[in-house]
This record gives structure tokens, sequence and C-alpha cells, in this order.
């Protein structure tokens, strides 16, 4: 019935002029999106496309630019792309007849999704409660809502639980990718090869509303290099797109691609060997960051000495190969961050934390549980609790969770361990400073204290209904202290000149990961990673027709690379602990997808002698390019 009174509304439609390119939108005469736009951080004249302006200051670039013996500047451009995610957004949502709502939805943040159905419905947060399902793939992409607040109303106008679910075209056209760029880079050094200066511009298509990640594309730009001189601003721009979401470092990767292009370029000026002129350069601990801190204990220069001395850079290539090296950093964050430690009374352990898992962070929650508890790691369960089972969670993302809830989670089992040991105290009827936990045991401090058995976690956990009853740590704070990560990649390529299509030979993805917890699941990241920022090199892209429609909403058209593209990338871990969580953790997940863009672009160059400076290289730009090359050639 409903579908047949659709078929009776008449719509007709004016159709405005539309912009999709971020230079074009910023241009004098173009079409405005939203005529009552402020924007934030600079004063235009008139109606603007301008959302926001950002911009970060080191130094004094005028005197960097004098001390400079060479200066190279550059224009870089990047296209929108699709997280790659999976699994397409999903819900259900039940409504009762009192008002309380449950949702079970594929989420990053099933706090968030919470306050943004409490928000648009007018509800409030306690009566709706939000359970996380396993994910199928986030990365950023999850991290907003769109279906839960609608599900929501129907269920509470219809009386029975509703289920939306995306078509994957309805994914394409009406969920956020991550922005396109535009970026112009100027960089100056000594023939020796000191970087004295850098300015650059990064301009982001944000989509129909405000929101690209202009400040994180600043802030990560050339924070790789200790650089006296910097002054880096950048542009959050409307354009009739979906409105962007974030995508794995949103930014970095864009402002990565320029910047490590244009030190590429700057070292075959001075005839310095690329990753000889980034150690020359590299950030280490006390380089002040442009974006504002200095760093503390950081492994940037580990990960190029690596490189260096890597068999892969120094092995041999054939014909119409090349080999290309970037690097790339993204700060990290922390947060609100709540944790439980149930102690079951078999002396097993249940961990209750907040954050939907997208990378593996359970097991590495559990690893540290265990550890601080003295059990076996299979002793310990992990799960994710929803809304109404847990404290606040901030969303999973920026590489936050292994260490602000994994912080967390550390010290609610210590706070389980005190009570642990408190318990043992009352069975000796010792005071409890007296009482020491080690190896999952509680034992006289010393021999003043008494000669007592050690009693086992598996022995308190018995007794606990005679001792004071179910033992349970819990910690809520907002974490700080989050320690940055840095990588440095190599890629070899192979281009084939009669077709454009580039092949990935190989590559080594050499990462400081602070601690890693989980080994195996740190390598899955970084391999992850690289693989998709090798795609957005070579084919990712939102491609639109003539009328601002989008022409390849689909996987069939939109071209993620799959298993055979790729050859097994080669993860090597760097670990230079972060000195301010107990177990050295620092964010793995972000940086691995910063370095790829412009190791592949640099690796084309040398394969071809043709530099790539916009994104994606796919096969009919980099044939067009090689013919254009081949023309100007034969020109001179």
């Amino acid at each position: 019935m409903a579908e047949a009174a659709l078929e009776l509304i008449n719509v007709d439609y004016e159709v405005l002029p539309h912009i999709i390119d971020v230079d074009e939108a910023m241009k004098e005469g173009a079409p405005i999106l939203h005529e009552e736009m402020v924007p934030s951080g600079i004063e235009v004249n008139g109606p603007t496309n301008i959302a926001k302006f950002v911009e970060f200051n080191l130094g004094d670039t005028k005197k960097g630019f004098e001390e400079a013996e060479v200066v190279v500047e550059r224009s870089y451009k990047t296209e929108a792309v699709h997280q790659g995610y999976i699994e397409p957004h999903a819900v259900v949502a039940s409504v009762a007849e009192d008002g309380q709502a449950q949702i079970w939805c594929c989420t990053q943040g099933q706090f968030q999704v919470r306050a943004f159905v409490a928000q648009l419905l007018g509800m409030p947060a306690s009566s709706i409660r939000v359970t996380p399902s396993e994910i199928g793939g986030g990365f950023g992409g999850k991290t907003v809502v769109y279906l839960e607040p609608l599900a929501t109303l129907l269920s509470k106008k219809a009386g029975k639980p509703v289920k939306m679910i995306m078509t994957r075209e309805e994914v394409f056209r009406a969920s956020g990718p991550t922005s396109g760029g535009s970026m112009t880079y100027k960089i100056g050094a000594t023939k020796a090869g000191k970087i004295t200066a850098v300015e650059a511009t990064i301009k982001l298509l944000a989509g129909a509303f405000a929101g690209a990640p202009a400040g994180p594309a600043c802030m990560c730009a050339v924070a790789p290099y200790d650089i006296k001189n910097v002054y880096v601003n950048g542009y959050d721009v409307v354009v009739n797109r979906p409105k962007v979401a974030a995508y794995r470092a949103p930014g970095a990767p864009i402002s990565a691609f320029g910047a490590e292009s244009i030190i590429d370029e700057l070292a075959k000026e001075l005839g310095i060997d690329p990753l000889e002129l980034r150690k020359l350069n590299a950030a280490k601990k006390g380089t002040q960051a442009a974006y504002g801190p200095t760093f503390r204990e950081i492994g940037y220069e580990e990960t190029v000495d690596i490189a260096m001395k890597h068999d892969h850079y120094n092995a041999p290539l054939g014909p119409n190969q090349g080999r290309g090296v970037a690097s790339g950093f993204w700060f990290n964050i922390g947060g609100e961050s709540s944790a439980t430690v149930n102690i079951n009374e078999d002396g097993t352990a249940v961990v209750i934390s907040g954050n939907p898992d997208i990378g593996g962070s359970r097991a590495s929650l559990a690893l540290m549980a265990a550890e601080e508890l003295g059990i076996d790691y299979d002793k310990v369960r992990p799960i994710i609790g929803d809304t109404a089972s847990i404290g606040y969670n901030f969303l999973t993302g920026g590489s936050r969770v292994t260490f602000a809830t994994g912080l967390a989670v550390v010290e609610a089992a210590k706070d389980a361990v005190r009570q642990l040991c408190e318990r043992a105290a009352k069975i000796w009827e010792v005071d409890a400073e007296g009482v020491i936990w080690e190896n999952g045991h509680a034992k006289p401090a010393s021999t003043n204290v008494g000669d007592f058995e050690p009693l086992s976690l598996a022995n308190l956990a018995a007794q606990a209904p005679k001792t004071g009853g179910p033992i349970c740590g819990h910690n809520a704070q907002n974490v700080q202290g989050a320690g940055p990560g840095f990588a440095t990649h190599i890629c070899d390529v192979e281009v084939d000149p009669e077709t454009g299509s580039v092949s990935i030979l190989r590559y080594t993805a050499i990462q400081d990961v602070g601690r890693a917890i989980h080994p195996s699941y740190v390598e899955g990241q970084i391999q992850g990673g690289a693989a998709q920022g090798i795609g957005w090199a070579l084919n990712e892209e939102y491609i639109y027709n003539s009328k601002g429609q989008l022409d390849n909403p689909g996987f069939l058209d939109y071209r993620i690379p799959v298993a055979s593209d790729l050859p097994m990338i080669d993860a090597v871990m760097v670990e230079v602990p972060n000195d301010r969580h107990p177990y050295g953790v620092r964010g793995v997940g972000e940086v691995p997808i910063v370095p790829p863009m412009a190791a592949v672009a640099n690796a084309i160059e040398n394969a071809t002698g043709v530099r790539m400076s916009a994104l994606p290289m796919s096969p009919p730009r980099l044939l067009a390019a090689l013919d254009q090359a081949d023309i100007k050639e034969a020109a001179e």
C-alpha cells in the first residue's frame, strides 16, 4: 500500500549548479552550497564554500628559505576514496511500550549511537540500550550514525522491531568516504641536505557539510622531521558530495602523499639517497613538532636505519622496475575509557570493556589483564559491553583502544588485585598492607607479617562469599599520554609501458609499534593498512559524471586490491615503548596507511622517470603520462 502511494507522487526537481572539486569550490563565482555558512578561523567577504581554516606555525619560514640553497615547489592531488568495509551499515531497533529502546548495530562506538539517537528523538540516554555487533570492517567509516535514529523512530511508531540494511549502492551514494585533497608544498634545504623550511597549503573536500580532517592533515604533514621553520595551513571545503567520514589516520595519508613526494624530489635535486635525506632530518626525542608538542621517546630514526640496512632496499631491480620509499606519522589519541574486571568463583576472570573490537583489541586487553592478575591468558574472557553494562567509552578509532582502554583494564585489574590482597589479609588476620601479589598469588610481604602459605587467585575466589562477597575491579578515566607512531615503507613496482599497469613486486613496512602486546595482530594491522594505501595509490576513486552523479557505486567498478594483487607484505616491528603506558603501548592501526601512496608514486617515478602528482595512478592515467613524456622527449 505504501509503495502504491509512492507511485502516485510526482516531484518536479529544480536542478541547481553543482561543484564536486575542492579547487573549483574555492574559486570566485563557484556555486555556493550554504549561503548562510560562516567559516571558522578566517574572514571572507560574502558567501563561501570554505567551512574552516586552520594553520600551524613553527619558527620563521622566510628566514628558513633565505638560508636554503635549493628550493622545490610542487602541487599534488588525491581523490575521495571509500573505506572498503565489506559489511554494509545495518541496524535492528526495538522500542517497547514503556519507551525503552534496544538497538543492535554494526558500529565503532555504541555510546555515540546512543547520544545521537537520544538527541535526535528527544529521548533520555537511560532509555536507550545499544549493543554493538561483531563488526565486518569499519576503518573509520562506522564512527558515524546513519540508520539507527530512523529504525528507532520507525519501531516506536510501528510497535514492532525494525531492521534496516543499506545496499552496497546506498553505502557508496549515501555514507561518507574520506576526503579528496589538493596541496601545494614548498621545501628548502642546504646542499648538504638539511631542510631549512617547509610551507604547505592543504585543501580538503568535506562533502555537503563541514567536517574534513584539515587539522590532522596539517599536523601530520611533516611531523616525521626535525624542521625548525614550518608553516602549514588547511582548508575544510564543502562540495556537492556525501559528507565525509573518517578513514584510518584521517587526513594524514593525503598530506603525506604531498610531503613524501616532494621530499623524494628534493633528494633527487640534491643527489642524496632518499633514506639518507630522511635520516639526516629525522625527528627524535626532544624534537618540537610544528603542531606543538615536543616528542618524548620515539622510534622514527630507527625505522629509517632498519630500512637502509634491509635486504629489500639493497636488492637489484630489473627493467621497468623501480623502488620507492616514504615515511608516515600519526599522533594517536587517548580519551574516555571504562573497564571492569570480574573475578569468577572458579578463578577465571571476565574483562568488560566498551569499545568494539575492529583490530584484535580484545586479545590485547585480555593479555594485559592476565599479566596483572598473574593467571594464564586462556582463563581471561574479554567481552564488549553494551551501553547499559559498562561506563562511558569514547569510540573505537584513532588507534586508541589498546592504549587508552588498555590502561583502564590494567587499572581495573590492579583494583581487583587490591581486593584479593585484602581478602587474603582477612583470612590471615593481618593488615592488608602486609600482603603482596606475585605470580597470581597473595603472599606475606615479609616474615614479620607471618608464615603463611601463598593463596592463589582461584583459592581466594572460592572463599569470596566468606570474605566479603564478589571481587570486581573497576576503572574509568580520561586517558592522556598517547605515544605517536612512525613508519617507513619500501615499495618495488614494475610498470608495463604498453598499458600503464603497475604491479607491486615487493613491499616492506617498518614501524615503531611501542610494545607489541599481541605481535600477530600488530603485524596484521600493518599489512592491512599498507594494502589499503596501495589501493588508494593505484586504483581507488569516486568517479562522477558531468551531472555530478556517482558512476561507480559498487565493488565491481570501484577497484580495491584483492589478495592476488599484492605480494606478502613484510611487517618489521620496531619496539620503542611509550613511557606513559605501563606496557609501553602506542597505537599501531593508523600509521601503516600513511606512507604507501607516496612510496608507490616514488617507485613509479624511479621505474619510468615520470612523476605522478595526482591519485589514483591508474593504468589510463599513467599510460597518458608516459605517452606525454614520450612526446616531450621526442620534441626535445
